[in-house]
């Protein structure tokens, strides 16, 4: 059962999920630049991280699944850009997105294999693609208060695995969250310096595990590097929540 929509956003608005977005927001745009003149696809409720490209891709669309319920997202006045999706047939034409990043999605569908067949459906040739999942080693997969405590939490090889069974060859890999999941002042506006630390003492503990992997279509079977996605942590731009940005 997925969480929601209310819940989601009431939680990217309290601090924690602010911060929450920021540091995964930095990974994403750390990895993919702005985007600029690209067509970019949020698919689960990746509303929080889509944010942070702004008006740089040509298209930004925000698929979220029937279950969330009704989602309204109007990026830099442009309109409404949320869509009401199934998991087994996506409602887009075959190689339409250059880039996708899948937040929320991948832990709570039914199955994994035909949910990332249709993501490579709609995946432009060499197009990229970022699963974000709840780590299975991490604090904030038993966090049942934060959406990152929902669902099936994945381990990076997990990950990997689906990705080349899937036809997508693994390019890097990273974790991240490493602050506790709690929305306590002093550990939410240290959020970058938990980064730091945390990759240093407990690479492997983050929150969050990211894996980028490249649409080809004739990728060798196993194929991939599990290299981090960046070593730098960045300040995203705020994230905004109904337009407003959230401080």
């Amino acid at each position: 059962m997925r969480q929601d929509a209310v819940t989601l956003q009431r939680f990217y608005s309290a601090p924690l999920g602010q911060a929450a977005a920021r540091i995964l927001s930095g990974k994403l745009t750390d990895l993919w630049g702005d985007a600029r003149g690209l067509s970019l696809l949020g698919l689960g409720y990746a509303v929080p991280v889509l944010e942070a490209f702004g008006t740089a891709p040509a298209r930004t669309v925000a698929a979220v699944p029937y279950e969330h319920g009704q989602v309204s997202w109007d990026p830099a006045g442009r309109g409404n850009a949320a869509v009401s999706v199934g998991d087994v047939r996506l409602p887009f034409p075959d190689g339409l997105f250059d880039r996708v990043i899948v937040m929320h999605g991948l832990e709570e569908t039914g199955d994994p294999r035909a949910y990332l067949r249709e993501i490579w459906r709609i995946t432009a040739p060499e197009g990229r693609i970022v699963l974000a999942a709840s780590n299975r080693s991490g604090l904030w997969s038993r966090a049942t208060r934060t959406p990152f405590g929902q669902g099936r939490p994945w381990t990076r090889s997990q990950l990997m695995n689906l990705l080349s069974i899937g036809l997508f060859q693994v390019t890097a890999s990273a974790s991240a969250l490493y602050m506790p999941p709690v929305g306590n002042p002093v550990v939410t506006s240290a959020a970058e310096g938990w980064e730091v630390m945390g990759r240093f003492l407990a690479p492997g503990l983050g929150g969050v595990v990211l894996v980028e992997a490249v649409k080809r279509l004739y990728a060798s079977p196993g194929g991939g590097a599990p290299a981090p996605v960046t070593e730098k942590v960045r300040i995203a731009r705020p994230v905004t929540t109904n337009g407003r940005e959230s401080h």
